[in-house]
């Protein structure tokens, strides 16, 4: 596995773990519903604010992951395509030379 696979992966659970922790408090607060949107409000800003860097970062690796996969997958649409048009022509040739064939009866 890739230094950059690792990167993802551990941004990815990061993520999750976070989330988790946030929907058990939610789940488990014992508060008024305005008063535990404004905690979750006050919670989301704290943490924007503190890991924003880290956010930016992830944010970058997974635009660039996408960029990488998009370019991939165009490569690997434009092989295929460039296959089945080589077929349609072989195909086109041989029904051509067949029908210019006047040997066979």
């Amino acid at each position: 596995m890739s230094k950059e696979d690792n990167s993802i992966s551990f941004g990815m659970g990061l993520l999750a773990g976070i989330l988790g922790g946030v929907v058990a408090a939610i789940l488990y607060a014992p508060k008024s519903g305005a008063e535990t949107r404004e905690d979750v409000k006050n919670f989301v800003n704290d943490f924007a604010q503190k890991h924003a860097p880290e956010i930016k970062e992830a944010k970058k690796q997974a635009l660039e992951s996408l960029d990488m996969m998009k370019y991939k997958l165009e490569k690997q649409y434009n092989k295929i395509n460039e296959h089945i048009k080589a077929k349609q022509m072989a195909k086109a040739r041989e029904m051509e030379d067949r029908s210019y064939d006047f040997s066979e009866n």
